[in-house]
């Protein structure tokens, strides 16, 4: 069974315009092991106030978040994109990556 996930965290805003561009641009290597490690029709959406709106779809979020965890191409794209982030309080932006409960679903 697919399982939809939400998340949101806050972009800084002095940072806005390079995260558009890093993520115009992702490692073709962080883009294989998303995919392998069951991240599926993931979408990332940025309000100017750099609130950001996460999207994606997987068999199960905690096996997904674990894989990519343990891949090195995943914690050097962590590294980079930590300082985007505003109140990670010390975790990485994965981390932070908390899920909204669905509340709604329209098929």
């Amino acid at each position: 069974m697919t399982h939809r996930v939400c998340f949101l965290l806050k972009v800084r805003a002095d940072h806005l315009d390079e995260y558009r561009e890093r993520h115009a641009a992702v490692w073709p290597e962080m883009l294989d092991a998303l995919s392998a490690t069951g991240w599926h029709n993931y979408s990332l959406f940025l309000r100017e106030d750099g609130l950001l709106v996460g999207y994606l779809e997987t068999e199960d979020f905690a096996a997904a978040q674990a894989a990519m965890e343990a891949t090195d191409v995943n914690a050097r794209w962590q590294a980079e994109m930590a300082p985007f982030f505003t109140a990670l309080d010390g975790a990485r932006p994965d981390e932070a990556m908390k899920p909204l409960t669905e509340v709604f679903h329209l098929a």
